[in-house]
C-alpha cells in the first residue's frame, strides 16, 4: 500500500505528508470490515489505488480548495475521508442513511483527529430540509444513477456551487439523460473530465454541474417517488 501510495501522491499533487493518516484511516477500514460490510476491495495495492487514490483525484481534477463539502452517501468514507485527510481547512460533511457506518466513520475521524469532519445519520432528501443551499460542493462516488443523484444533491449546493458526480467512464448516456433533471433543479453541466487512476490503467471520470439558481422548493422529493420516477 505505502509503495502505490508514494508513487500516487505526488502524481495527483499532493504531498507524502498526508500517507501516514490514509494509510491508518486503511487499516481501520479494513479491520472494521471482517465485522461489517464496508469494501468489497481489501487487497492493499488496489484498496491505495481505488479508494484512497480515486477520491483524492477527484480534488486534482476538480481544483478542490478549502470549499465545504457534502459527501453524498459516502459509504465506507470515500471521497470524503481522503479529501477531509489532504486539506485540513476543507470542512467536510460526511453523510449516510446507515447508522454502523455513520457511527465507525465517527469513531475513525475521532482517531484521526479530523476536526474538519462532520459525520451525520440521515437520508439526503430528509437532510436537504435542514440544510438546503449550505454547501459549495457536493460530491458523490457511486451511489446512483445521475438523475437521481442530481436530485439528492443539487438542494444541498449554494448558488454559485458545484455538485461533482464520480461516475464511470461509459456514463455518456447517462449523462446525456440528466439533463432535464439539471435544468430542472437550478444546475447546468459545466464539464466532464475523464483521469487515470495513477499506477493503474483504471480511467473513470467526473462530471460537473454548476449551481445557477435555487432549486425549487418541492425538491427532493420523497426518495421511493425520485427512484420511481426520476426527473
Amino acid at each position: 500500500m505505502r509503495e502505490t501510495l508514494e508513487r500516487g501522491l505526488p502524481a495527483l499533487g499532493f504531498d507524502l505528508a498526508i500517507l501516514p493518516p490514509l494509510e491508518r484511516f486503511a487499516g481501520l477500514v479494513l479491520e472494521r470490515n471482517q465485522v461489517m460490510n464496508l469494501t468489497a476491495i481489501t487487497g492493499p495495492e488496489e484498496f491505495a489505488a481505488l479508494h484512497l487514490l480515486d477520491s483524492l483525484a477527484l480534488a486534482f481534477v476538480a481544483g478542490l480548495e478549502d470549499e465545504s463539502v457534502v459527501d453524498v452517501g459516502c459509504g465506507a468514507g470515500f471521497p470524503g475521508v481522503p479529501l477531509a485527510i489532504a486539506r485540513p481547512g476543507r470542512s467536510v460533511t460526511l453523510l449516510d442513511s446507515l447508522g454502523k457506518r455513520v457511527d465507525f466513520l465517527r469513531e475513525a475521524c475521532g482517531m484521526l483527529g479530523l476536526e474538519n469532519a462532520v459525520c451525520v445519520h440521515a437520508r439526503a432528501e430528509e437532510f436537504a430540509a435542514e440544510q438546503r443551499e449550505q454547501f459549495d460542493i457536493a460530491v458523490s462516488r457511486a451511489v446512483a444513477s445521475l438523475p437521481v443523484l442530481c436530485e439528492l444533491c443539487l438542494p444541498l449546493v449554494k448558488v454559485g456551487g458545484r455538485m461533482l458526480a464520480m461516475k464511470s467512464s461509459h456514463s455518456q448516456e447517462e449523462i446525456q439523460g440528466a439533463e432535464n433533471a439539471v435544468h430542472i433543479l437550478g444546475g447546468r453541466t459545466a464539464w466532464v473530465r475523464d483521469y487515470q487512476i495513477p499506477g493503474t490503467q483504471v480511467v473513470h471520470r467526473v462530471v460537473c454541474i454548476e449551481k445557477v439558481k435555487s432549486c425549487p422548493g418541492k425538491y427532493p422529493r420523497r426518495f421511493a417517488l425520485i427512484k420511481k420516477s426520476p426527473l
